[in-house]
C-alpha cells in the first residue's frame, strides 16, 4: 500500500521560510514522478512544483526562484523549500507520486496516482 505523509507546514509572517516533506512508504521515490501542489480556500488546486523520472524539475511561474523541489532517495523524502513566501502561497500543500511512466515533470494534478493527506500553509502580512 502507498502511503504519502507531509509535514513541515504552519503559519509564517511574509518573507519567510518553510520547508515542506513528505515521506514515502510502499514504494520507492527512485521511479516515480513526484510533484507538489496546493489548493487556496474557493480555488482549484494547482501544481507548484514537480521533478521527472528524468531527474528534470518544473515549476509554476508563480513560484519560480522561490520554490525548489528535491528528493532524498536514501530517505525516500521529497521536499519543498519554499523562500520569500507571499501571503498569496497560503494553501493547503499535497504531495503527490506516480508510476505511470511519466518521465517528464508534470504539473497537471490528473497524471497522479497517489496523494498525501495535506498541510497547512499560512502566510500573514
Amino acid at each position: 500500500q502507498v502511503q504519502l505523509v507531509e509535514s513541515g507546514g504552519g503559519s509564517v509572517q511574509a518573507g519567510g521560510s518553510l520547508r515542506l516533506s513528505c515521506a514515502a512508504s510502499g514504494y520507492t521515490y527512485r521511479s516515480y514522478c513526484l510533484g507538489w501542489f496546493r489548493q487556496a480556500t474557493g480555488k482549484e488546486r494547482e501544481g507548484v512544483a514537480s521533478i521527472g523520472r528524468n531527474g528534470r524539475e518544473t515549476y509554476a511561474d508563480s513560484v519560480k526562484g522561490r520554490f525548489t523541489i528535491s528528493q532524498d532517495n536514501a530517505k525516500n523524502t521529497l521536499y519543498l523549500q519554499m523562500n520569500s513566501l507571499r501571503p498569496e502561497d497560503t494553501a493547503i500543500y499535497y504531495c503527490a507520486a506516480d508510476d505511470g511512466g511519466n518521465w517528464f515533470p508534470t504539473l497537471r494534478s490528473y497524471e497522479y496516482k497517489y496523494w498525501g493527506q495535506g498541510t497547512q500553509v499560512t502566510v500573514s502580512s
